[in-house]
């Protein structure tokens, strides 16, 4: 099968998104898949790869300069899609996640892999997100107003991800900075702090995987503690009570449903002192690093990585009722 995997891009996860998709497509080629790692921005193929995923976001403008053209994607990045028999898009954040790139696929009757463009958008959007989540009587964190914020809380960009632009705001002086870092990146949304475990549950095929908890070592988990080796543990399964693990489990099932999803994602909650279950919202490109979190959990339930991509590819022609 000739597959494209999409990567790179002009966004703050740019290097993530990159090391994503130097993993997925060596794994595909050693299923003997013809593999092309295109860079989505600048339409070539990725053949230096970076060292690692830097500690923090990369200087974007400086990279907007490297390349002619208001365009945020190549010029010939349809032509080199239609060539392929499908898209694994690796892509993460703005472009990628938002449903950008899966409008302009359909639009050119392109297969991909994943969510479509609806479900992308919605789940990119945390305010949108929170929305349906209340409307469907799945708990959330409570969204505060700009001017009636209440400490501690949570201040991020409403739609980016891997943590970027993200604060946690203990006290009332801290809030302006907080609120300008996010800023930087868009709309900003501010929401109530809750106190507990961060547990993670990847969905495959529309079913739960093992439950992840994550332990960030100082802080909390913010870029450079996804994705430096060594800043936090990741506990697969996690050590709770079988009870909470299918709470969690049954959940996220129903956020996949809620959110429009297909294929797979991965959905991420508090668990408080009190046994509440608290959404925080959908991931639709979770990422594929050596250190991400759908790939431990399929590592636990017994799914190697090389499995995980591939099942993910056959899965993805289904929506387009083809049989692998």
């Amino acid at each position: 099968m000739d597959i494209v995997v999409l990567c790179g891009g002009l966004s703050a996860e740019r290097d993530v998104s990159i090391a994503s998709g130097t993993m997925a497509a060596a794994a595909l080629r050693r299923r003997g898949h013809s593999v092309s790692l295109v860079d989505l921005f600048f339409g070539h193929e990725v053949k230096e790869l970076p060292a690692g995923v830097s500690e923090s976001a990369p200087d974007l403008e400086n990279l907007r300069k490297q390349k002619s053209g208001p365009g945020r994607i190549a010029d010939n990045i349809p032509e080199i899609c239609n060539a392929c028999d499908i898209v694994f898009i690796a892509l993460h954040g703005e472009d990628g996640e938002d449903g950008k790139i899966q409008s302009l696929l359909d639009l050119i009757g392109v297969k991909y892999t994943g969510t479509g463009a609806l479900g992308s958008a919605i789940a990119m959007d945390k305010d949108i997100t929170k929305q349906l989540f209340l409307q469907n009587g799945i708990k959330t964190p409570r969204r505060y107003s700009e001017e009636n914020a209440e400490f501690p809380c949570v201040v991020k960009p409403n739609a980016r991800g891997s943590s970027v632009g993200v604060s946690i705001v203990t006290a009332e002086h801290e809030y302006p900075a907080a609120l300008a870092e996010a800023a930087k990146y868009g709309g900003v949304i501010v929401e109530q702090y809750i106190q507990g475990r961060e547990l993670t549950v990847g969905i495959l095929s529309g079913r739960a995987m093992p439950v992840v908890e994550i332990i960030p070592k100082t802080g909390f988990y913010d870029y450079k503690n996804k994705y430096q080796s060594g800043m936090t543990d990741k506990v697969c399964p996690a050590e709770i009570s079988e009870e909470l693990a299918t709470k969690l489990q049954r959940e996220a099932e129903r956020v996949f449903e809620v959110l429009k999803f297909d294929v797979y994602g991965r959905i991420d909650f508090i668990a408080d002192d009190d046994g509440e279950v608290w959404c925080l919202e959908g991931n639709t490109l979770p990422g594929f690093t050596p250190l991400s979190l759908v790939p431990k959990a399929a590592e636990t339930a017994g799914m190697s990585y090389d499995d995980l991509c591939e099942t993910i590819v056959y899965e993805s022609l289904k929506k387009y009722g083809e049989t692998p």
